[in-house]
């Protein structure tokens, strides 16, 4: 990960970074941020010259760069921050790196009165958009490996560096474990790894449950999912319960490490991303060990109902009929809406046996999400207006969209079946909202404190973009961290 130091004055002077902000309502295109740094002035004259001279607007990620051979610094990059909130500099932060690929390290002087949100956004956006994953050693890869950033009170950024180094490594290890091809991952693979990073977060507790253990207490959801498949499934139980939270979130994961569609068996163009199946479950056990490591005062508990989803003479049937951890049942209409068959299972437990006082689930759960909102946009659901508000507000805060969709009560009665509680996948009504109120079921008493993301959009980038690399995006982990946070 990128090295990232808070320091006084530029220590290695060969490449600086200089903000440039918009300006609103005067005939000037942009303006040179003043900086906490004691710069030599024929330096700054140069580079107040240089903003008009470039056309330059300060539009949050704008750069240009500026060779100097004969002079200190030799390269000087002028690097657009937008109106300077934390969300113009996280998209600063990336285009920086980005600019600054074949160069090992540079320094960005920061205003003198810079909030710590500008630390903030400026470490995460830097952070996230060098990441880079790969199982080979082949490929470029950026050369930058540090970032010093001038202040004039390093103490004083000091726990928004520390909360945005956090973040970014959460969010890159939701990254990991969603980038990972399903030949190695697989139900016990991904309970290995976050046992792996849990031994590393002090007081966090972890329960692995086995396929028996899931047999013995009525996990029927889970188990018809993974039954078509040589790898048994589990349940990650992971737990931050730090002394006198007075607040208790469950958050809930789907985990499908490779989904074929089952006996409804996918296209090939549907199924060759499917090892992105299980985002939902990288985000909240992320984002439950960034609180941990945050000593966040909230207890956090993350479910991650983990199966793989295959053809074989034990997969399940559509028709089949599925009990579910509580007893409810389901008809299975079509194998490929697995997601909400393990999701049911892992809300009713926590509804039975957790008794949180929020429950919040995420899930790469419909390609109707994509449809209705784009690519970089997941669908909320929740009864609660106020909840949606503080979950809508904090992701966008961190830099993570999403759009508060209707419960439709008219599709309700699409959930009927003739055999058991409810069809699992009605072919009528809009996709994601009847997957959503299928899932509103076995939220029990905490219907009217549940929430439901349906992000496979967002889950995953097509390309190279602001602070997201290609590939993964550990969409959840920031928004969730965030969202914690005000839980405090």
């Amino acid at each position: 990960m990128l090295d990232i130091r808070l320091v006084t004055g530029p220590d290695r002077f060969d490449t600086l970074v200089l903000p440039v902000r918009s300006v609103e309502g005067t005939d000037a295109p942009a303006a040179l941020v003043p900086t906490a740094a004691t710069l030599p002035d024929d330096l700054v004259a140069e580079a107040t010259a240089l903003v008009p001279a470039a056309a330059l607007t300060g539009a949050a990620g704008e750069t240009r760069i500026h060779l100097r051979p004969l002079s200190t610094p030799v390269r000087l990059l002028l690097l657009g921050v937008g109106d300077g909130d934390e969300t113009g500099w996280r998209a600063a932060g990336a285009a920086l790196v980005r600019a600054l690929a074949e160069q090992s390290t540079a320094t960005v002087a920061l205003p003198a009165a810079a909030p710590a949100e500008a630390v903030r956004g400026l470490a995460e956006g830097a952070l996230l958009a060098s990441y880079r994953f790969r199982l080979t050693d082949a490929g470029p890869t950026p050369a930058l490996t540090g970032l010093e950033i001038a202040v004039a009170e390093p103490e004083r950024y000091a726990a928004a560096l520390d909360t945005a180094r956090t973040t970014a490594r959460m969010t890159c290890f939701a990254r990991d474990l969603t980038n990972m091809p399903s030949s190695a991952k697989n139900p016990e693979w991904f309970a290995d790894q976050v046992a792996g990073l849990a031994a590393d977060v002090p007081e966090v507790d972890l329960r692995v449950w086995q396929p028996d253990e899931l047999a013995e207490a009525g996990f029927g959801g889970i188990l018809a999912v993974g039954g078509g498949s040589a790898k048994g499934p589990r349940l990650v139980e992971l737990g931050w319960h730090p002394a006198g939270a007075t607040t208790h979130v469950v958050l809930v994961g789907k985990g499908i490490t490779f989904d074929t569609g089952g006996i409804s068996i996918k296209p090939l163009s549907g199924m060759k991303l499917m090892r992105k199946d299980m985002a939902g479950a990288a985000a909240v056990v992320a984002a439950t060990l960034g609180a941990a490591a945050l000593r966040l005062p909230v207890r956090v508990t993350a479910l991650a109902p983990l199966a793989e989803n295959m053809v074989s003479g034990s997969a399940f049937r559509p028709g089949d009929v599925i009990q579910h951890y509580g007893g409810l049942t389901s008809e299975s209409t079509n194998s490929d809406a697995e997601g909400r068959l393990v999701l049911a299972d892992a809300l009713a437990y926590a509804v039975d046996r957790l008794a949180p006082d929020v429950l919040v689930d995420l899930a790469t759960l419909t390609g109707a999400n994509s449809i209705a909102l784009g690519s970089r946009t997941a669908a909320l659901y929740t009864e609660n207006d106020g909840l949606a508000e503080a979950l809508v507000a904090t992701a966008a805060e961190a830099g993570e969209r999403s759009w508060r969709m209707p419960l439709v009560g008219d599709y309700v009665e699409y959930l009927g079946s003739d055999l058991a509680d409810f069809y699992s996948a009605p072919n009528r009504g809009a996709g994601s909202v009847v997957a959503a109120l299928y899932l509103r079921e076995f939220t029990g008493d905490l219907r009217d404190r549940w929430a439901h993301f349906d992000m496979s959009a967002p889950a995953w980038s097509s390309d190279s973009k602001a602070e997201l690399a290609k590939g993964a995006t550990g969409w959840g982990v920031r928004g969730l961290l965030r969202w914690l946070a005000t839980l405090a």
